[in-house]
């Protein structure tokens, strides 16, 4: 029996929605990682109870910190984006998270910068703060061997293609990581967001709405490029079809970003077929209701769509580029600064 809702709410579902395609469905996969680092930061000595942690956060991150605060009576300092809606706001309030919420910007960027200057403040003015670093501290990494563990069990040691969206780095990455020391042949293939830095495609701009979570404007510490065998970039309109296809077709109801990873891995596994394909499926789509799934009637089939294959990002383009990444190194862009954030 769970001692904490948190503990429930971070253990995923494993769902094989078809012939060697399988979902690794979490109801908000963040709670994994924040519940582990709150954990190990107390085992260790770094912070005690009753002590402050903060945080920038888009949103999913601020409710994951919140519950991990919660569960360990700690207290919790939110430094959120524009992108904080209502619901989540109320939730933190109740929780007894602290929000302070950025002014409304249509730069990503200037958002990110904003949120992470607002933190150095806050800790210029608390210094017994403890700054978690979602971005950039591998301690976030550690929940999800548990993760690996399990899927490794249930899906066994054949070849396995691992699909997600970057992101932080955080969940793809330690997934790969945990996995490939159980079995040697695990492939890693990134989702990512056109106009991210974090593999070359700021240059490209999507003129629907950035997909949250999976890119970002700044470089993140914990992304490990070497790690990444292929990445896939993907626009609005293909995540869409994809989280649409997978709602109508499979009946999980999942975010966009999830849209765009069941894609890739949709076209990873019909090019492979001796190879399953796993996906991450981030969270529920409740976020999603009115921009993607009430659109549901616009959405392209699935089986008309198919990745433009390029050689650099340099050749990216609209709706969904695939490159083959070979553990190359991170782009100068995406190299965290000895200074940086």
């Amino acid at each position: 029996m769970d001692e904490h809702i948190s503990e429930a709410i971070g253990r995923p579902d494993l769902i094989r929605v078809d012939d060697g395609l399988v979902c690794l469905r979490f109801e908000t996969m963040k709670v994994v990682s924040a519940l582990a680092a709150v954990r190990h930061l107390l085992d260790t000595g770094a912070v005690r109870r009753g002590d402050t942690l903060v945080d920038s956060s888009s949103g999913i991150y601020a409710y994951a910190l919140a519950l991990a605060c919660h569960r360990h009576g700690m207290r919790c300092h939110i430094v959120g984006s524009t992108t904080v809606d209502h619901t989540l706001r109320t939730q933190l309030d109740v929780l007894g998270a602290h929000l302070e919420q950025m002014p409304p910007s249509t730069d990503l960027k200037l958002d990110q910068s904003r949120r992470v200057a607002r933190v150095r403040e806050i800790l210029r003015a608390h210094p017994g703060h403890h700054w978690m670093r979602q971005y950039h501290d591998d301690v976030h990494y550690l929940g999800y061997e548990a993760v690996a563990e399990r899927i490794h069990e249930e899906t066994g040691a054949g070849p396995l293609t691992l699909v997600g969206g970057v992101g932080s780095g955080a969940s793809t990455g330690a997934l790969a990581h945990y996995l490939r020391k159980r079995s040697a042949d695990v492939r890693l293939v990134g989702v990512q967001p056109y106009g991210s830095v974090t593999f070359g495609s700021e240059h490209v701009s999507d003129p629907e709405i950035i997909i949250a979570g999976i890119g970002s404007s700044i470089p993140f510490g914990n992304v490990r490029h070497e790690h990444y065998d292929t990445v896939h970039w993907l626009a609005f309109d293909a995540a869409l079809a994809g989280s649409v296809d997978l709602l109508r077709r499979h009946a999980v109801f999942a975010g966009l970003s999830t849209g765009a990873a069941y894609l890739a891995a949709h076209w990873e596994r019909r090019e492979e077929p001796g190879r399953a394909a796993l996906f991450v499926a981030a969270d529920t789509g409740h976020r999603y209701v009115d921009t993607v799934f009430g659109r549901h009637r616009e959405a392209a089939r699935v089986e008309d769509l198919a990745p433009r294959q390029v050689r650099g990002p340099e050749e990216l383009s609209l709706p969904w580029s695939r490159m083959s990444w070979n553990g190359a190194p991170a782009p100068r862009a995406a190299v965290l600064g000895p200074k940086a954030w």
